[in-house]
């Protein structure tokens, strides 16, 4: 390169990075939900423009997944392109992934300066993570007066617990495949790492079975309310999986049993202790059915259900439901949990249910889902089962805000977005520490919503503080802090055109 060239490639360079000096930036004034463990801001600006590059290593593919992620992402958001490993690194904006050590699979560090971001992790879920806190980020920048710039700092973060989680249920009205995956859009926009899908109930069977097919185009041909259901084929049920998977959300079905069973016996005649055909349903009540106990089809039937869906199912749990059996005695009740738990063990499975199931023995590993009789829970930690924290009265998303809310019940309170937030997993019942703890799931019973629009008034913004509860730590929480940042959610919501409530008590953007 002739001399002239190199001064004058030299006095733009010069000039460029002067320019760009002149934006001051707070990293810890930006509005991450969940909180970081530490946000430690440096004050100046890394620009966005063309010609950045991403730099990693080709040989690992957790890196080169990671790396088609993040350039998709940053594409979108930014309008700027991203290339691969190209160029020289010194002269060019960069962006950098690294393999380092942690000590959760989940933990990440990204490191901002005004000619690089570092990003790293130990494990492709953790850089999935990061690559979320980037998104929210570069969302947030999108929003601003100053798109173009990204704050400096670093941002260094691992979760509180490893199962947080969701609930959606899809048998008393059904969602479609495309509503779902919305859902977990959004899940994972905000580090929830489960779904848990209610895939059975008295109103609806909602996934094939291809040895009983009459439970699907039968048992899921109606909802609450009668109108028709609908039901995934284990194709549709594995592109979900899948979709979930790409996002690090492990899907969890749950089969209710044996109560919340009469659309699989309106299916099924024999399956009755009677032989009779049970009428499908579409009411709210509870209780009134169960699967026969003493009939031995009842458990080739579960062995044949169980056997299926774990198939096609490659995350650890299985749930087995086990709330509100009012109609089976209780006798009968803990020889049936007992031989379930037989069942999804011998397919490679741990057992999930609700609290309730601690009245059987329960097998090693077992998850027991706390949501109503804290008595429950406690039974269940002595039998040394695992405590998923889900209380009604706390993370029922399907609970009406107040007593104008237009969806939702309030059977066990009026959760408020405060209300929901301000609380602690392990504070809250005495004798249910953190190391009896796995995490938080928020459930959404569906009696009273029917759409995406309808499931995204009563999910958010409840779910954002959901998310936080199950990563952040608890001396990391304060309401005060997280309503500013959740103000600023509010615009990014408007932005995705989620339907979310608009509480009077939160001095919202417009």
């Amino acid at each position: 390169m002739k001399p002239f060239s190199i001064l004058l490639s030299f006095v733009s360079l010069l000039f460029f990075t002067q320019c760009e000096q002149q934006i001051e930036t707070h990293l810890e004034q930006f509005p991450l939900i969940p909180i970081a463990n530490v946000m430690e801001e440096t004050g100046s600006s890394f620009f966005i423009k063309d010609k950045t590059v991403l730099y990693f290593d080709e040989q690992d593919e957790d890196l080169k997944r990671t790396a088609i992620v993040l350039k998709s992402n940053w594409e979108a958001q930014t309008t700027h392109s991203l290339s691969l490993n190209e160029g020289i690194p010194f002269l060019h904006s960069k962006i950098e992934l690294v393999k380092s050590d942690f000590d959760q699979e989940e933990a990440y560090e990204i490191n901002i300066n005004k000619k690089a971001i570092v990003i790293s992790a130990s494990a492709e879920s953790g850089f999935f993570r990061a690559l979320t806190s980037l998104d929210q980020l570069l969302r947030f920048q999108k929003l601003s007066s100053n798109p173009n710039v990204l704050p400096t700092g670093i941002i260094q973060d691992a979760p509180k617990y490893s199962y947080r989680g969701a609930m959606l249920d899809v048998a008393r009205h059904f969602f479609s495949i495309e509503e779902v995956k919305q859902y977990i859009d959004l899940l994972a926009l905000y580090k929830i790492n489960h779904l848990h899908l209610h895939l059975s109930d008295d109103q609806g069977w909602r996934i094939e079975i291809k040895s009983w097919p009459n439970l699907s185009e039968y048992g899921g041909s109606t909802e609450v309310g009668g109108m028709s259901g609908g039901f995934y084929t284990q194709e549709e049920y594995k592109d979900l999986v899948a979709y979930a998977q790409e996002r690090f959300i492990t899907i969890v079905p749950e089969i209710d049993i044996p109560g919340h069973t009469n659309a699989a016996l309106a299916s099924y005649p024999e399956l009755n202790c009677d032989g009779k055909t049970a009428e499908l349903y579409t009411g709210t009540e509870v209780g009134f059915s169960t699967l026969c106990i003493d009939n031995e089809l009842t458990f080739q039937f579960l062995d044949d259900v169980i056997r299926e869906i774990t198939a096609i199912t490659p995350g650890d749990y299985f749930h087995i439901g086990g709330d509100e059996s009012l109609s089976t005695n209780e006798e009968d009740y803990i020889v049936f949990i007992s031989k379930t738990q037989e069942i999804v063990e011998k397919y490679g499975k741990s057992v999930m249910g609700w609290d309730e199931i601690q009245s059987s023995d329960l097998k090693p590993n077992t998850i027991a889902q706390y949501w109503a009789d804290p008595d429950n829970a406690l039974g269940a930690i002595k039998k040394g089962a695992k405590i998923l924290m889900s209380p009604a009265k706390y993370a029922y998303l399907d609970m009406q805000y107040d007593s104008l809310s237009k969806y939702g019940l309030h059977w066990a309170s009026y959760i408020s977005i405060k209300r929901g937030y301000d609380w602690n997993p392990d504070e809250l019942v005495e004798g249910i520490t953190n190391e009896n703890i796995v995490g938080i799931e928020a459930p959404l019973w569906s009696e009273t919503i029917s759409n995406f629009e309808e499931l995204s008034y009563l999910a958010f913004p409840r779910l954002l503080g959901y998310a936080e509860i199950g990563w952040s730590k608890t001396e990391q929480r304060e309401w005060a802090s997280y309503e500013k940042r959740l103000i600023e959610h509010g615009v990014l919501l408007d932005s995705l055109s989620i339907k979310y409530y608009h509480s009077p008590n939160i001095p919202w953007k417009k």
